[in-house]
């Protein structure tokens, strides 16, 4: 937005504003002489609402965004939103590439283009958990001792599970970002797929500066809308963002106390146990039941009794009452794990457990225990995404519900896969997809 473009829009509302003042107070002479007639025993009429409006958009070089932006703003006038705030935040958008480029192959918006979902899950965590991240957090735990010792008093967040989101999220806000959070949103809109939860998002950072909580220059985000060193949609912004370092603002850009008691208030209201692990690394006997890594939670003691043991040899930290998942994430072979609530809580932020997992493998990094102990099965062949396609596609045609053919092998999918196996006599019923299991899934279909 320019000085020039701002001012012009200021005037033109201020215009309209006189302009509804001088009609509402101009009257004839025979309206002046019934004013001051006795009142009438009649309700005095309602007067009409009047809508307020605002200059017209420049064109953003593309008339589907066009369209959607006069819409849209034309919506949120008629809810009562400050016109100059709406102009602002919508003056200057443009159409990105990457959500709405004629060419499919520039565009990396769709879920199953991401690297959580499209990676081998050891790629991905080469990548996320690195040693970098773990000694800066490290210096980051020492450098603001003061800032968490009243965020986890405050908050009953582990600060070691804080930098480890803080590290995902913006690599300890070295990188926040470079897009602007409305012209992200306002692409996703016009490109179509999550036009309501755009919308939504955008309607929340109208409010943010209705409010004063944010001006329109600080809207940096990243490339889905998401802003500051913890990542906050604006929804989330609006509901859980607090002023940690006691200025007086919401500062989640250049405020590392924000940032970080913000993101303790989110995990916190989203479940987070304090002192309560996020997962175990565990062994198991050569002829456990892998159909019991099913999603659901069982009690540590039921784990025990199965035969399952802490990798490093120590007594498991927490009641034998405690309600813990088994989790294959890479098949029976790989590594194993006790997954506990913080593990769901970490996916308040991110819905793929390759994320969450490497939350909690940071969480420890920080600490100084790196993991997984055991090796990744690095030679078993993996499905691509339109392998998996074909997967989903025969499991649901055999009876087996995998859910949506989207190409993203889930929790959905591999359970659907394990049942597949287990009424198969396929051993390990692990619901791992390889190249193998689709061998083993089109020939029982034939």
């Amino acid at each position: 937005m320019t000085f020039t473009s701002l001012n012009a829009a200021r005037f033109f509302l201020g215009i309209v504003s006189i302009a509804a003042i001088v009609t509402s107070c101009a009257a004839t002479p025979e309206q002046s002489a019934s004013s001051i007639q006795p009142p009438s025993s009649q309700p005095a009429p309602t007067p009409p609402t009047t809508v307020p409006s605002i200059p017209p958009f420049s064109s953003s070089g593309n008339a589907d965004m066009d369209r959607w932006r006069d819409d849209y703003a034309a919506r949120a006038l008629s809810d009562g939103r400050d016109p100059i705030i709406v102009y602002e935040t919508l003056a200057d958008i443009r159409p990105l590439a990457l959500y709405l480029s004629a060419d499919d192959s520039t565009k990396g918006t769709d879920v199953s283009d991401q690297a959580e979902f499209a990676k081998p899950i050891w790629d991905y965590v080469e990548a996320a958990v690195t040693s970098s991240r773990m000694t800066r957090g490290a210096q980051k735990l020492a450098e603001l001792q003061t800032t968490f010792d009243q965020i986890e008093a405050q908050h009953g967040v582990d600060r070691n599970a804080l930098t480890a989101i803080w590290a995902m999220e913006t690599n300890l806000g070295s990188y926040i970002g470079e897009f602007d959070a409305a012209n992200t949103l306002s692409n996703m809109a016009v490109e179509g797929r999550r036009k309501s939860f755009a919308e939504r998002e955008l309607n929340a950072l109208i409010t943010l500066q209705e409010r004063g909580i944010v001006t329109r220059d600080q809207l940096v985000s990243g490339w889905a809308g998401a802003m500051g060193q913890t990542q906050f949609m604006p929804t989330t912004f609006l509901a859980y963002a607090v002023d940690g370092d006691g200025d007086g603002r919401k500062d989640l850009w250049n405020s590392e106390a924000d940032a970080l008691a913000s993101a303790a208030n989110y995990l916190k209201v989203s479940g987070y146990q304090k002192n309560v692990p996020w997962g175990l690394e565990v062994l198991a006997p050569a002829d456990f039941d892998w159909s019991l890594a099913d999603g659901r939670s069982r009690q540590i003691a039921t784990w025990l009794a199965r035969g399952l043991s802490p990798v490093r040899g120590n007594s498991v930290s927490v009641s034998d009452i405690t309600p813990a998942e088994l989790w294959l994430p890479a098949g029976a072979t790989g590594p194993k794990y006790l997954l506990f609530q913080n593990f769901d809580v970490f996916k308040t932020y991110n819905r793929s457990d390759s994320y969450a997992f490497s939350v909690g493998l940071l969480t420890d990094g920080v600490g100084g225990q790196a993991g997984p102990v055991m090796p990744w099965p690095t030679e078993l062949k993996l499905l691509s995404k339109q392998d998996i396609k074909l997967l989903q596609t025969n499991l649901n045609r055999l009876g087996f519900d995998a859910g949506p053919i989207d190409g993203i092998a889930g929790r959905g999918t591999k359970g659907a896969l394990r049942r597949f196996q287990a009424a198969n006599n396929i051993r390990p019923a692990d619901g791992f997809p390889t190249q193998q299991a689709l061998a083993q899934l089109l020939s029982a279909a034939g």
